[in-house]
């Protein structure tokens, strides 16, 4: 609320005159407020910027991070380092940047956990649209189901004829409740009328290590950290849940084609900064993420591990992030997970 300006304070001065000057006075404080916003960009960065990245080490959004922060730290002109703090699906790691000072000195890198931790938590410690300054949408990738190739398990077919002919029998790993490979499981379930016991861990690669190791029969995981051991023959790929087949993996259909319409279920990856980090900085930061992404040879390594990258600004990032929270809250309302 604005404070009154008493007229007997200004005796020879109307109160259109007062209330000018007031307001004068206003703008020039705001204008003030925006030189030292400008003046901290223009010497921006001059102290290392951390990366949080709120998942285990060597997942899929850590790959992406790391990838980034090392070509983003020339480009800039300074240093990145990349932070792990993991644990309750990526809600301490997002958290922690959430209330982090908004100086663009602590940067979050985060999943499509993002937008899916809103409809299955009763209470997270962010609000994914006013805590956050959106940056860049880095990229995507679609989940991908796996079997270990001693199950004998080839295709979605003999995988739904298996879970039939032996209820409870089958269980499948995911980097944990709630993340887009658990929810692509779940809908699975749901879509082919079978019930296999989910087993949740704490990143992807302990998830792919566990198939690998025989703990689970099968797994259902983001493609990057899955792509050697698919390209290797250690890991079967029954299916990928993008929009389309990956370049090099032109034998594993999408769950699309093979009838379940809709199935599309991706994991993207996305640069965000506290709410209120000063829009020079987030501005630069965004420019320079994107060009870093457009470079031809980046593309390429990303591509190899298993990214498309899309390479959206804040405008388009902040767009996904509106469409994909309530799509995510109804998938898992449908899947009959309530909040935890």
């Amino acid at each position: 609320m604005s404070e009154e300006i008493p007229e007997e304070k200004y005796p020879h001065r109307s109160r259109r005159q007062v209330l000018r000057a007031a307001g004068l006075a206003i703008g020039a404080a705001a204008t003030s407020q925006l030189r030292v916003s400008g003046a901290r960009a223009a010497g921006y960065p001059d102290r290392p910027i951390k990366i949080v990245v709120p998942f285990a080490p060597a997942g899929p959004t850590d790959i992406m991070a790391r990838i980034l922060a090392q070509h983003l730290a020339t480009s800039l002109g300074g240093n990145i380092i990349t932070e792990n703090r993991s644990g309750a699906g990526g809600n301490i790691g997002i958290g922690y940047v959430a209330h982090a000072e908004p100086d663009g000195y602590t940067l979050l890198v985060t999943s499509s956990a993002y937008v899916v931790n809103p409809g299955l938590y009763a209470k997270v410690p962010y609000d994914p649209t006013t805590d956050f300054a959106p940056i860049a949408e880095l990229g995507t990738s679609p989940n991908v189901i796996l079997a270990d190739p001693r199950l004998g398990i080839t295709t979605i077919g003999e995988l739904i004829a298996r879970a039939k002919a032996h209820p409870d029998e089958l269980n499948y790993a995911s980097p944990g409740a709630g993340t887009t490979p658990h929810l692509s499981g779940e809908f699975l379930k749901i879509a082919a009328g079978i019930d296999i016991t989910h087993v949740p861990f704490s990143g992807a690669m302990p998830a792919i290590q566990a198939l690998l190791g025989g703990v689970t029969q099968l797994a259902v995981a983001a493609l990057p950290p899955a792509h050697p051991y698919i390209e290797s023959g250690a890991l079967k790929a029954l299916a990928v849940t993008g929009a389309h087949r990956w370049f090099d993996l032109k034998d594993v259909p999408t769950m699309v084609e093979l009838g379940y319409q809709n199935f599309i279920a991706e994991t993207f990856q996305a640069l965000l900064a506290p709410a209120k980090t000063p829009p020079e900085i987030v501005a630069r930061l965004a420019a320079q993420s994107i060009e870093v992404l457009q470079r031809p040879e980046i593309r390429e390594q990303l591509l190899n591990n298993g990214f498309e990258v899309i390479a959206n600004g804040p405008d388009g990032l902040r767009r996904r992030i509106a469409i994909e929270v309530p799509k995510w809250r109804d998938i898992i309302a449908r899947a009959g997970i309530k909040p935890v």
